[in-house]
């Protein structure tokens, strides 16, 4: 439903794609600067991400008390975190609190799609059409369509075509599913899966997971969280969020790692890595400073995973299966579960290589895997996004002289800073390809791009001026400098999404800035004290 205040007018200071955490502080920032706002969202509410994905398990792999926002400091106070990772529902339902306590919704307009946005060099705005017939004009255009939120279907024969009932962890049914006297198939075992396969296992009758490729997951160590510590954390959120920004990946509780794997003898490194598993979470990859940057140092941390596995699965042929050896750990997105390995253990849950024997064809109520027919009521397709460009590409965005980002991007995704684009000017990214969003706690990655475009605006108005964007060479020189860190590391050896390798027939080039938040952040500093170098400001009026 739109919202009811957004009617008749037609030019708007900033228009904002996404009403997800991006979206919703880019709206509030704003607004708070005076500037007429009107924010489109293809979903019924807010939320984005945690909008989408209500598969069963789906919570967020950083703790709630960071994953949260910053920049009010009586929401940090007055909101109560009850898990330690936020659960899907709780997220949502933190998303919705402060749609309401700053009154973002009379500012959105829902289940409404941006189809088009050219630029209009001429009157120097931009022209934005939507799926509901919406042809209004803004100053500003403000991407905030996510980096997980384009859900993709396998390239499998008849996938369409199945009877049953099919699901997509990216746009699950809003009023849940329930799968008991069901046999299942999953197919995927990533984030998402490794979170909804536990559960779906406890409901169905029979539970088949289509294997693509073995994952890295570390146990969550998921509970209640508990109200001393909460208010603990409360009492100094100020210093938490001031050293989360010196840290590599944005969060505080795990700082930064300050030895080498070979620093210490085989047992004390043994020992750092039990103490790692014992605490769950993301702690592991921050045990030393090499793990993503040396093989051999990678290579003890993965074998240690690998070892847990067996420990944990009784079936030493399955517990193989599920052991990955294609790729070093914390190169694809490290997962956290609960009780995953456990699941294959449960007379219910089989596991079927399709890395080996690729599935050949969907059938009306089968998966068919070379010879073998897997006969099943519903298929959870877990086959994940077109990332980080996806949905700024779907859109049909044309920026100066006719210049189409969906062909600046053809060969892989171009951006400064990752917050905005050679010739498309006054057109912002938060959070966009060659930033650390991705590898980073994203709602500090969100904040910090957030503000610097507030700045840019702030700039231009101060100073009589109206359009902004990158320099030719300075994006040039960023996307080098982006390629460059992260074949110093061992990320590009992953065929992953952060290289676009999940989407058939998408270049492989690594997207994500991997030089860390505390790096990234002091070189946008710079940029901005040396009158923002490699931005273009002009009046083109």
């Amino acid at each position: 439903m739109s919202s009811s205040s957004a009617v008749s007018q037609t030019h708007f200071d900033a228009i904002v794609v996404g009403a997800g955490f991006a979206g919703m502080y880019m709206l509030h920032k704003l607004r708070g600067m005076g500037l007429s706002v009107r924010v489109y969202e293809r979903g019924d509410g807010v939320g984005g991400t945690w909008y989408w994905n209500r598969y069963p398990g789906a919570r967020c792999d950083l703790e709630s008390m960071e994953y949260s926002y910053s920049f009010d400091k009586d929401l940090q106070q007055e909101w109560d975190w009850q898990e330690k990772y936020g659960t899907q529902p709780e997220l949502l339902k933190y998303a919705n609190h402060v749609a309401d306590r700053f009154d973002l919704r009379r500012d959105i307009v829902f289940e409404t799609r941006v189809t088009h946005a050219h630029y209009d060099a001429r009157a120097v705005r931009w022209a934005v059409t939507t799926d509901g017939g919406d042809q209004v004009t803004a100053t500003h255009l403000v991407m905030a369509t996510g980096n997980l939120s384009t859900p993709q279907l396998p390239k499998i024969d008849g996938v369409a075509d199945f009877a049953g009932r099919r699901f997509h962890t990216g746009d699950w049914p809003h009023g849940g599913v329930d799968f008991p006297g069901r046999r299942v198939g999953i197919i995927g075992t990533g984030s998402s899966a490794v979170q909804a396969i536990p559960k779906i296992a406890e409901q169905a009758d029979q539970l088949t997971v289509f294997q693509r490729t073995a994952n890295f997951s570390i146990p969550a160590r998921h509970g209640p969280l508990d109200p001393s510590q909460r208010e603990a954390h409360k009492a100094r959120y100020d210093e938490i969020r001031s050293a989360a920004y010196e840290t590599p990946f944005g969060i505080a509780k795990y700082g930064s790692p300050t030895q080498s794997a070979f620093d210490v003898s085989d047992a004390e490194r043994q020992k750092i890595y039990e103490d790692a598993w014992a605490l769950g979470g993301q702690a592991l990859l921050f045990t030393f400073t090499d793990l993503l940057t040396d093989g051999a140092a990678n290579e003890t941390a993965a074998e240690f995973v690998r070892e847990r596995i067996r420990e944990t699965v009784k079936n030493p042929a399955v517990a193989e299966l599920l052991c990955p050896k294609d790729h070093p750990i914390g190169t694809k997105r490290l997962c956290l579960d609960s009780f995953y390995y456990e699941t294959y253990n449960r007379n219910n849950v089989n596991l079927v290589d399709v890395k080996t024997t690729a599935i050949s064809r969907i059938e009306p109520h089968a998966v068919v895997v070379g010879d073998n027919v897997y006969e099943i009521d519903d298929l959870v397709l877990a086959t994940g996004f077109d990332a980080m460009t996806g949905a700024a590409r779907d859109i049909d965005i044309i920026g100066a002289d006719g210049a189409r980002l969906a062909e600046r991007w053809a060969a892989g995704p171009q951006t400064y800073l990752g917050l905005m684009v050679a010739d498309f000017p006054n057109m912002y990214l938060i959070t966009g390809p060659q930033s650390p969003g991705v590898k980073s706690q994203m709602i500090l990655s969100i904040e910090h791009h957030v503000d610097m475009i507030a700045a840019m605006i702030e700039k231009l108005r101060a100073e009589g001026l109206t359009t902004v964007a990158p320099e030719a060479q300075a994006q040039d020189a960023w996307v080098s400098e982006n390629n460059t860190v992260a074949h110093m590391t061992l990320y590009p050896e992953a065929a992953s999404w952060y290289m676009g390798a999940n989407i058939p027939g998408k270049p492989r080039v690594f997207m994500p800035y991997v030089g860390g938040v505390k790096q990234y952040r002091a070189t946008c500093q710079e940029v901005i004290d040396d009158n923002w170098r490699g931005f273009a400001f002009s009046d083109a009026g």
